[in-house]
């Protein structure tokens, strides 16, 4: 076989975890600076650098053939990739011929431009990135995003037959007060809810330190008015599910501080520069572009990469603590 041809052999790191999710970051641009996210002034990859539509699609192609079996398209915010309609379709066309689901992050300010398209390549499900319901928090923690244009999009997107999950990130002095009323609005709008806390990645302007809160605290107000029962529900990342008394909502909460997920890891992450990194707190990674443009060994490298995944992150946010990684959450893909 040469050196370039794809295998079908499956994905299996070192610890004996089967890796069957891909999370790929089209684009490490976006249209809003969240506070806990990027830096207010953010320098971007030049286009040189970062793989064309067409790469993205063959190397999704390739992991596909060796048993990835969903794909969440992240970035930045994906849809202000160009030609993010041609990858939605081309990987949309592989559902049924070895993937399961094509699913896509994003923060709603595109959506409706892209809701239709969307759904027509085959995408059934989307998460949407919205920490707030009140317009001036929500304007504070994006530093220039309108809450009225991404509610639009996800009005949009359900309106276009697409399941939305809302991602609520846990922001300790931002949107503590908020759980309530989010999980009110979910419940009215067909939408469930995920929480997650903040993780140390890239440097910002806030101290992290001030805004971490656990989710068993985040989720205490809640707690007190109703009762929460796990359920037994996977959709193939790292949340675990409850269900909320007298709601409708599927309530997620995904803990890489306070309750490490990592044991049961079956995700990979390949970013916009082709890069794999083997754990998102971690800055080991293999590089695929240049692998992939001179006709090398792509599937060694990510046997390699493969090989290299540590068994857990080591996450950890106090005053004094540097980020695990200099790299934004941005430029690995979310």
């Amino acid at each position: 076989m040469a050196a370039n041809s794809p295998r079908s052999d499956a994905l299996t790191d070192g610890y004996g975890r089967r890796i069957s999710y891909l999370r790929l970051s089209v684009t490490d641009r976006c249209d809003l600076r969240c506070r806990y996210c990027m830096a207010e002034d953010m320098s971007f990859l030049p286009k040189s650098a970062v793989l064309s539509i067409e790469e993205m699609g063959d190397l999704a192609t390739r992991f596909v053939a060796r048993g990835v079996r969903r794909i969440r398209l992240t970035g930045g915010e994906p849809l202000v990739r160009r030609g993010i309609d041609t990858l939605a379709m081309r990987l949309g066309a592989l559902i049924g011929d070895g993937l399961d689901e094509l699913t896509l992050t994003t923060n709603a300010m595109r959506l409706s431009d892209h809701a239709s398209m969307l759904a027509a390549a085959g995408v059934r499900r989307i998460n949407v990135s919205l920490d707030t319901l009140d317009p001036q928090a929500f304007r504070h923690i994006t530093r220039v995003g309108d809450l009225s244009v991404a509610l639009r999009g996800i009005e949009a997107a359900r309106g276009a037959g697409l399941a939305v999950k809302i991602n609520m990130v846990a922001l300790a002095g931002l949107n503590e007060d908020q759980l309530l009323p989010m999980l009110g609005w979910c419940a009215a709008n067909g939408c469930d809810l995920t929480l997650i806390e903040t993780m140390p990645l890239g440097e910002v302007a806030d101290d992290r330190s001030d805004h971490y809160i656990p989710l068993h605290q985040f989720v205490a107000p809640l707690r007190a008015e109703r009762a929460i029962s796990p359920i037994v529900k996977r959709t193939g990342g790292p949340a675990r599910y409850f269900e909320v008394e007298d709601s409708p909502v599927t309530l997620g909460l995904i803990t890489p501080l306070s309750d490490n997920f990592c044991a049961s890891c079956n995700r990979i992450r390949l970013t916009v520069e082709g890069r794999i990194y083997m754990c998102l707190g971690q800055d080991d990674h293999v590089d695929l572009r240049a692998a992939l443009r001179e006709g090398d060994d792509v599937d060694g490298l990510i046997d390699a990469a493969l090989a290299g995944k540590p068994l857990a992150h080591d996450f950890v946010i106090t005053r004094e603590s540097q980020p695990a990684v200099a790299r934004h959450m941005s430029a690995t893909g979310g």
